[in-house]
């Protein structure tokens, strides 16, 4: 069998510059799609650009704060300006924080918020725009995390972002099934990127983490290509409002 095929396909990454998002544009662009990617910082954008191009793919990176509508207006027409269309839309972007909830200030629930639910929001919006417009299909996948089935301490906030992701999608998948549009999230364990470096640096935590993973050891960004890709291949029509959890069996032990 031939492997998964995303060429003359445009997808979008947001957060896409670095962690878990360029794994997924790194992906995507081996399979051969274009892709597009939205960060904060010019200088990852640039390198994230510069690395994908290394590979063969055609790469677009622009500067656009996901908790800015206009800017996510904007960074959307821009990108179909560019690359032509957009037919996958990753809305990956998001932050994380530790803190106990009896200590959590509103400012701190607001912050996480801001870009792991309404800034998912805005994306997705623009992108079913866009692909119900179009009227050929598409998929619009949410990077959500084990954290909205599975309980963590300190982190009700951004467990509350990632389990509202979860409900949207659902509801998404059957809104726009008419249209032919999948609408699946991505849920990933734990997973060494830049956002859990406080983590990581426990022992006794990543301890405790790898040995409740049968898999024994944590996810690199890498792991969750696959599973991207396979969420943005047009050949599978009828896969839509599913979670897709890539834990190394975390949840499951």
């Amino acid at each position: 069998m031939s492997g998964p095929d995303l060429s003359g396909r445009v997808v979008l990454v947001t957060g896409g510059n670095g962690g878990i998002g360029l794994a997924i544009a790194r992906a995507c662009g081996d399979a051969g799609a274009a892709v597009a990617l939205w960060g904060t910082d010019d200088e990852k954008n640039d390198a994230a650009v510069a690395s994908l191009g290394a590979a063969g793919t055609r790469a677009l990176a622009l500067r656009c704060d996901v908790r800015d509508e206009q800017q996510v207006v904007a960074g959307f027409a821009r990108v179909v300006g560019e690359l032509g269309k957009v037919d996958t839309v990753f809305a990956n972007a998001g932050v994380g924080a530790f803190s106990a909830f009896v200590d959590m200030s509103i400012e701190q629930w607001r912050d996480v918020m801001a870009v792991d639910l309404d800034g998912a929001f805005l994306t997705l919006r623009e992108g079913a725009r866009h692909l119900v417009d179009r009227g050929e299909g598409g998929a619009l996948v949410a990077t959500s995390s084990i954290s909205a089935i599975d309980g963590a301490p300190g982190m009700q906030h951004y467990a509350a972002a990632k389990a509202g992701l979860l409900a949207m999608m659902r509801g998404l998948a059957v809104e726009l099934a008419r249209h032919r549009i999948r609408c699946n999230s991505l849920l990933p364990g734990w997973t060494a990127t830049d956002m859990n470096l406080r983590a990581r640096g426990d022992e006794r935590f990543v301890d405790a983490t790898t040995r409740r993973t049968p898999v024994r050891r944590w996810a690199t960004p890498d792991d969750m290509g696959p599973a991207a890709v396979f969420l943005a291949d047009p050949a599978y029509v009828f896969h839509t409002g599913d979670q897709l959890v890539v834990d190394g069996g975390y949840t499951i032990f």
